[in-house]
């Protein structure tokens, strides 16, 4: 993994090229092509970006993430290129404009190298859901590299590129940065514009950077961040200068330690880890406390119901009639919407359209759909709650280190409490960061993960930034 850090250094000393920099990525997706991360690659058209970039390097006039060769979530959309979402129901999708986020990048001079494999729809916790074959795990590829922004994780980590932008609806940003051994955030919900963005569950979903460096993610979310006229429930909070939040000073910072985060279930190796980095933080001069987030409990089963709730409400526009798959095997209409969607979706979307429309559907829409939403509320007022003593909070990013393809799959609750540390922070819409914090006694990543008050990236970003330094 190469920073964005190190080749802007390079680049503004002569010593690469923004060419250069995007054949090596290139050269190593080509290599790598065994872990899958990939599901379609930009030659011709990364090439001569960087062509461009690097004209404008010699002018002067280059943008502030010229030398960045990024990859893109296969959710989200980047114009004349396919938007499959890892579905075969969008195998032939093309996507007719570019996403805001994308466009922002653009404009930034970063280049956009291709479009990532992910879990079908974003419905995963281990990229195993894809449509188009699983995504490996780098340092043992038998393992999963989490979920559902794998490909994502994946290509930072193996050098295909140096950041990444994923989607983060339960988790699926920083579980996988966590799986994997990168750093990953998922933004305030609202700090970053979903336009173009092929929707999961659309009061959850959030975009947010891969990067090797927590100063990489910055630099990535100050581009992409702040409002977006395309975007209603986009924010116009102003976006402060996250760089300079960077300053490794934590000194009287308030950190607290949730308890229902640190229990059973939890990896005795993944909790020593996470220990010595808050011990880490004490004596830099943070002020550790335990908390408490007594909601923590109803986590899971809220998300699965709101989150399934609109999964089915998103994905009914995917009937064979408009755009994407049709089905052949149909003699009138009733048979084709049935026949179109039983066909192009997978078991896993399958199951939560099941789900979804189960708890609206009428007699029962108070007795799941209302309740989890009032749920959701009692955690949201956790949160709040808590950050009335402190900054921010520290927690494990996962319950243990990155497990074996197909250990999970024929259990999908055990799958599910693979999120159970990061679910709570889409569900509160607060924002968070997972980096790396040591490997277990096999060699596999562990992740430490950061979360803050509402559009207070800088104080996660702040802390993350002292946790990374040496």
């Amino acid at each position: 993994m190469r920073s964005h850090e190190s080749i802007h250094a390079d680049l503004a000393a002569g010593r690469t090229t923004v060419e250069s920099v995007v054949t090596e990525c290139l050269a190593s997706i080509e290599r790598q092509r065994s872990l899958n991360a990939f599901l379609s690659v930009f030659h011709e058209e990364a090439v001569s970006q960087a062509r461009a970039v690097d004209k404008k390097v010699s002018a002067g006039t280059a943008g502030p993430l010229a030398g960045m060769v990024v990859s893109i979530k296969d959710v989200i959309c980047v114009k004349g290129h396919r938007a499959t979402c890892g579905s075969k129901i969008l195998e032939n999708f093309v996507a007719p404009y570019d996403a805001t986020v994308v466009a922002r990048l653009k404009d930034a001079d970063a280049v956009i190298v291709g479009k990532c494999n992910m879990d079908e729809f974003a419905m995963g916790s281990s990229t195993e859901n894809s449509a188009f074959g699983r995504v490996h795990l780098p340092q043992d590829v038998s393992r999963i590299p989490g979920g559902s922004s794998g490909g994502s994780a994946v290509s930072v980590r193996a050098g295909m590129a140096t950041t990444s932008l994923g989607t983060d609806t339960g988790g699926s940003i920083r579980q996988p940065a966590a799986f994997t051994g990168v750093v990953g955030l998922k933004p305030t919900y609202g700090r970053v514009s979903r336009y173009g963005l092929i929707a999961f569950a659309s009061s959850f979903d959030s975009i947010g950077p891969f990067g090797s460096t927590v100063h990489d993610v910055a630099s990535v979310l100050q581009v992409i961040a702040g409002k977006d006229p395309n975007d209603a429930t986009s924010s116009d909070v102003p976006v402060p200068d996250y760089r300079m939040a960077m300053t490794g000073n934590v000194k009287g910072l308030r950190i607290g330690l949730p308890k229902e985060y640190y229990g059973d279930g939890l990896d005795p190796h993944v909790r020593k880890a996470v220990e010595v980095q808050v011990e880490k933080l004490r004596k830099q001069g943070a002020v550790i406390s335990e908390v408490s987030l007594p909601h923590t409990e109803y986590t899971i089963a809220a998300y699965y119901i709101l989150a399934t709730a609109e999964a089915s409400s998103n994905l009914a526009r995917y009937d064979g009639a408009r755009y994407g798959f049709r089905s052949k095997n149909a003699g009138n209409l009733t048979d084709m919407y049935v026949a179109s969607r039983s066909e192009g979706f997978g078991a896993e979307v399958k199951r939560r359209i099941m789900l979804g429309t189960y708890v609206l559907s009428a007699g029962y829409y108070d007795a799941y759909y209302r309740k989890g939403q009032k749920v959701r509320r009692l955690i949201k007022n956790d949160f709040a709650n808590v950050f009335k003593s402190v900054d921010c909070l520290i927690t494990p990013t996962a319950p243990t280190t990155a497990f074996r393809a197909g250990e999970k799959t024929d259990d999908p609750l055990q799958m599910y409490l693979s999120d159970i540390y990061t679910v709570s922070a889409n569900l509160a819409g607060i924002p968070g960061i997972s980096l790396p914090c040591g490997n277990d006694p096999e060699g596999l990543p562990i992740g430490i993960q950061v979360l803050g008050k509402e559009f207070d990236e800088a104080t996660v970003l702040r802390v993350a930034h002292a946790l990374e330094t040496p």
